[in-house]
């Protein structure tokens, strides 16, 4: 059995934030523009519920799937923002969703923290537990700004996006690769106790950089395919230029690079799905196409992945076909 992701949804708080709101840091639009690619950003309402944000994307990568809730057996949200301690934002999302007791988690791994859920996932339908499996990145990062530290208090968005990992009668094998380095945790944390994200960023750029491309290089090989083989490549929102760098090395069309980042910023584990989303909406992102992802985070950890789009599985609903 092979696998397919078979439907995106979004879902973005309604408090927009631009770059002049942070003129009192001594910065401006056309400074944060140039140095990351953001124009503006969504954060959620103090009083706002994560989970209701992540059950409405999560509704809509349903609905576009042509998935009925009630054939989801399991649901993951890769979050580090979630309204609780515990539980987990998975378990109030099935139960919103009106899920019949289905297995439902968190992950944590950071910005890379939907590509892990996603791994997961994928290995769920390949074995045959599930036909479907609902993946949701969700993320409240306004939850987690320093807003008076210039350096970060700009990168950050909030907002949620899913995905419907579905089996599939023809599409390619999808194929994942992840890792880790906890000798670096110091250059991107946040502590228990101050519970606000603390990063040096020009050693990240560089990290994320020969990161990202090495594991789709590895990725690619072990496919036996090229970066022109690839029909839009979708790494991390965290910075347009470390994208662009990545695209680079990678040697990726600029036209089959999708960059979200001007209208959400750094949403951490919410990037991946909510760019799938907007490329949907788009029509950059068209049934059939195989994707490659690319995603780094604290820890460290990262990865990359291959994985077609809507191959194999039956039309979206009028209205929904991408």
């Amino acid at each position: 059995m092979t696998v397919t992701l078979a439907g995106a949804g979004a879902a973005l708080p309604e408090r927009v934030l631009r770059n002049d709101d942070f003129a009192h840091l001594n910065t401006s639009d056309e400074w944060i523009v140039k140095r990351t690619g953001i124009r503006e950003r969504r954060w959620l309402a103090d009083d706002a519920s994560l989970a209701e944000l992540a059950e409405h994307a999560c509704a809509r990568a349903l609905e576009d799937a042509g998935v009925a809730p009630r054939d989801v057996r399991h649901v993951v949200v890769a979050t580090s923002t979630g309204d609780r301690i515990s539980p987990g934002v998975a378990v109030e999302v099935a139960w919103r969703l009106g899920l019949d007791q289905p297995a439902a988690f968190d992950v944590s791994a950071g910005c890379a923290g939907f590509l892990c859920a996603l791994d997961h996932a994928i290995a769920v339908v390949e074995s045959g537990r599930a036909e479907h499996v609902l993946v949701c990145g969700a993320e409240a990062m306004s939850r987690l700004t320093d807003t008076t530290d210039r350096s970060t208090a700009v990168l950050l968005g909030d907002g949620a996006g899913a995905v419907v990992v579905s089996a599939a009668g023809r599409a390619r094998r999808p194929y994942f690769a992840l890792a880790s380095d906890g000798r670096q945790i110091e250059l991107l944390y946040v502590d228990r106790r101050e519970r606000l994200l603390r990063m040096r960023g020009r050693e990240i750029y560089e990290h994320a950089v020969e990161a990202m491309a090495g594991h789709t290089r590895l990725v690619l090989d072990a496919c036996g395919l090229g970066a022109e083989d690839l029909d839009l490549f979708v790494a991390h929102q965290a910075n347009a230029r470390i994208v662009r760098a990545v695209a680079r090395e990678l040697k990726v069309p600029d036209d089959r690079v999708f960059l979200n980042i001007d209208r959400v910023a750094n949403t951490s584990a919410a990037s991946i799905p909510l760019a799938l989303a907007h490329a949907q909406e788009e029509r950059v992102l068209r049934p059939g196409a195989l994707l490659g992802l690319a995603v780094f985070g604290a820890g460290f950890t990262w990865g990359a992945g291959v994985v077609t789009w809507k191959d194999g599985v039956p039309a979206a609903p009028a209205g929904h076909e991408g």
